[in-house]
């Protein structure tokens, strides 16, 4: 997901959630009703897409890798977490659930190997976390996930033979690569051109239209699928427990890493969210542009994504409740008897 900055991402936590609902709803309604404007929707989604995927780039910032190098450590155990241990606790839970039905399969396996680029920080900041930490991790996470898409699903999305994986990595390079480096020029011409203060004024613009064009996307993808969905919604049931499962598994992974590598409270909350939160807006839009006409995937990480929002709001209250369990051991140890 996004880059957004921490002033920002509080408040478009609870407006992502309240649009994409709104966005599934409308969406599904004018594609059921008025099937034709529906499908004329769905179908002019290749503007939406190259605004979401600007506004994804455009929000990175670069500077805060190189000033969290000293902890390496930390970004090595995130980044193990994230792109070996979730990703095969994810295939596993989506082969257990959706063996049957291999698109649905494909896109819970996409959603769940994808780590957030956005919102965790929100989270991360209401639960105590290492939100300076964190944002070392966006860059990192949004390279690494674009650059290990075409591998991930050459190796999870054997059983969905109708994905053709051949000419993922062109499609990549022309949709993301070419519109990450134009966008990144830009973001640090006028970063440099306005002056720090003047240019987070864009980055704010940035932050607080994304949601709206992810809801947009959302909204062009029912609209324009509804039938096709509609057919599987029986499904859906499974694959909402398969997300569940995934959630929970994914905690304890978080709470075995933080105790096995002996980490404080920030990093350890930041450890969970980073674990816990997906990068569902960005894996749609590559998603759509390297699988074109695959409404049931699509759906898939849509229906993860609105999961996801309730799941972190409990994740949040778990982890201040852990952290007050331990500031009161730690009391009682520190006082006298």
């Amino acid at each position: 997901m996004l880059a957004l900055s921490s002033r920002a991402l509080l408040p478009g936590v609870t407006l992502t959630s309240s649009l994409l609902v709104v966005a599934i709803i409308g969406g599904a309604l004018l594609g059921h009703f008025a099937p034709a404007p529906g499908q004329w929707l769905g179908d002019k989604v290749d503007i939406t897409l190259l605004t979401m995927i600007s506004l994804l780039f455009f929000s990175v910032r670069l500077n805060a890798l190189a000033h969290q190098a000293r902890n390496l450590r930390f970004l090595l155990i995130a980044l193990l977490a994230n792109f070996v241990l979730v990703p095969l606790i994810g295939y596993g839970i989506a082969t257990f659930f959706m063996a049957a039905h291999p698109l649905l399969m494909v896109g819970l396996v996409i959603y769940f190997m994808s780590p957030c680029t956005d919102w965790f920080l929100g989270f991360t900041r209401l639960s105590g976390g290492n939100v300076a930490l964190g944002m070392a991790l966006i860059p990192l996470n949004m390279l690494i996930q674009l650059l290990l898409y075409p591998l991930y699903l050459q190796w999870f999305t054997q059983q969905a033979g109708s994905i053709d994986v051949q000419m993922i990595g062109t499609t990549l390079l022309h949709w993301f690569v070419l519109p990450a480096i134009a966008v990144l020029t830009l973001h640090h011409t006028l970063r440099f051109l306005l002056g720090e203060q003047r240019f987070e004024q864009w980055l704010t613009f940035a932050d607080r239209a994304t949601p709206w064009v992810i809801a947009l996307l959302v909204l062009q993808i029912f609209a324009g699928n509804i039938a096709a969905i509609l057919a599987h919604r029986y499904v859906f049931a499974w694959l909402l427990l398969a997300v569940f499962v995934f959630f929970v598994l994914t905690f304890l992974l978080s709470e075995v890493l933080s105790r096995w590598c002996h980490l404080d409270y920030p990093e350890h909350a930041l450890l969970t969210m980073t674990i816990a939160a997906r990068n569902a807006p960005l894996m749609l839009a590559v998603t759509m542009v390297a699988l074109p006409g695959q409404p049931l995937i699509y759906a898939a990480l849509v229906i993860g994504m609105l999961v996801e929002f309730p799941h972190l709001t409990l994740l949040r209250r778990v982890l201040l409740a852990l952290r007050h369990r331990r500031a009161a051991k730690s009391d009682a140890i520190d006082s006298p008897s």
